[in-house]
């Protein structure tokens, strides 16, 4: 990760030095091999060769002094309190006193990274979460300790928006932030639900994606995408720093047959198997949940998921059958724990929508999505099942979460309050934009907007 932040800072054209611990025959070897993941020509971390040559090698032991003239300082190390403990004690030695620091962490609450620092180093502390690979995901995790100054959040801020091209999300120090703990929350529902119902691969993906606006990817796919192992790795981190009474751990139970496959070496693309591979001929195959043999993976068309990708996502929700009951599940479990985190995470529906369209290619987030479902259809539906509806869902019975007030986008906020939506200077939304606006000409496949 540390790479691909220093290859999207080169990429604005600003001069960086990427450290790793030193190596025993060649020093920068680690951070050589990051420079090297960079040159991935499938997934360039780099934009030119211009923007490589403002990248500097080093290592911690020999060259950390030229620390010291730099302006930020993010730190990406293993998730290990104690190592990075030791890590900002050094930095507070060597950087300037203007110099801001921030960490990666995704796992660790700000105020264990700072708690025996001095206060002039906690005010210019902050977690700046960046998203892999660096250079194509545009969220940014923004959270704030009980001690940073606001200066300093609006100087990462405005840097990361208009210098690293990213959607800035500002997060309270809650566990996970907003992006993972939707976004696995999610995953590990459609998982769990396939599991359940008897669904196989194919047909849990071709659902699990595009019909409900998320990268046709699907959730056996993204599993072998990041790793078997890897995922579970990512869902025990969050067991361990949820709340035990959050629902999260409902969704978290290990499935014994992804042990076995963890166990086998099958842990997706990485090793060129996992719930899917390619033969030696090159035919897709994918594995049975039933007998975990390999078989033929043939396009799956699904007129339900055809139907929802055209006429919308009720569309699932209004089948009968066991399709239906899959996407029912996985909606009404993760779009009402996204309800849940409100106060919680914050008082702001917008973070949560702008965390899962920026970190997860989401097409709308998920107060979007009940806004599309329609909240009084969706809480009835709840009501119907016999599933407890979360306060805010409540509050917004009759209504919305969005709505267009005098010309403007507003969301709501608790206490059936609304807010207007506003951006950085300069940073302007087109799928909220329009939202304002009448086109000046359409047609069934296009329209035509004019922004002045």
């Amino acid at each position: 990760m540390g790479a691909g932040i220093a290859g999207q800072v080169a990429n604005a054209g600003i001069e960086v030095w990427l450290l790793d611990l030193p190596g025993e025959n060649n020093p920068n070897a680690l951070s050589e091999r990051g420079l090297e993941r960079l040159r991935d020509p499938d997934q360039p971390g780099l934009m030119s060769s211009a923007a490589e040559a403002l990248i500097h090698l080093g290592n911690t032991r020999d060259d950390f002094d030229q620390l010291a003239d730099c302006d930020w300082v993010a730190e990406a190390v293993v998730e290990r309190l104690d190592i990075k403990k030791e890590l900002y004690r050094r930095l507070d030695d060597v950087c300037h006193d203007a110099a801001i620091i921030t960490s990666n962490t995704s796992t660790i609450p700000i105020r264990l990274l700072v708690e025996d620092m001095p206060e002039d180093f906690c005010k210019r502390f902050a977690i700046t979460h960046f998203f892999n690979p660096v250079r194509f995901m545009r969220l940014l995790e923004l959270v704030r300790g009980e001690h940073t100054d606001p200066a300093v959040m609006d100087t990462l801020a405005r840097f990361c928006e208009q210098q690293l091209g990213k959607g800035v999300v500002r997060c309270l120090d809650t566990p996970g932030f907003l992006a993972n703990r939707v976004g696995v929350y999610t995953i590990q529902c459609a998982l769990h639900a396939a599991f359940d119902l008897g669904l196989t691969p194919l047909q849990a993906d071709v659902l699990f994606g595009r019909p409900m606006g998320i990268p046709k990817t699907g959730v056996f796919g993204l599993y072998d995408l990041i790793g078997i192992d890897l995922m579970s790795d990512v869902v025990q981190s969050l067991v361990n720093i949820l709340p035990i009474d959050d629902a999260f751990h409902a969704e978290s139970a290990p499935i014994k047959m992804m042990n076995r496959m963890i166990a086998n070496g099958q842990t997706g693309n990485k090793q060129g198997q996992g719930f899917f591979r390619v033969s030696e001929d090159g035919e897709r195959q994918v594995l049975d949940l039933n007998d975990e043999g390999y078989g033929p993976a043939p396009r799956l068309n699904l007129p339900l998921a055809e139907k929802a990708e055209q006429q919308g996502i009720r569309q699932l929700l209004e089948d009968g059958g066991l399709y239906g009951q899959y996407a029912w599940r996985i909606l009404s479990r993760s779009l009402s724990y996204a309800a849940t985190l409100i106060p919680e995470v914050g008082d702001d529906p917008v973070a949560i929508d702008d965390a899962m369209k920026l970190g997860y290619n989401w097409i709308k987030g998920p107060f979007e999505l009940i806004d599309e479902i329609g909240v009084d259809y969706f809480i009835q539906k709840l009501e119907a099942h016999q599933v407890p509806v979360p306060a805010f869902l409540a509050e917004a019975a009759g209504s919305s979460f969005y709505r267009v007030n005098a010309g403007a986008l507003q969301s709501r906020l608790i206490g059936n309050r609304w807010q207007t939506i506003k951006r950085a200077p300069g940073i302007i939304r087109f799928n909220e934009k329009r939202q304002t606006m009448k086109p000046r000409n359409s047609c069934a496949v296009a329209s035509w907007y004019d922004l002045n």
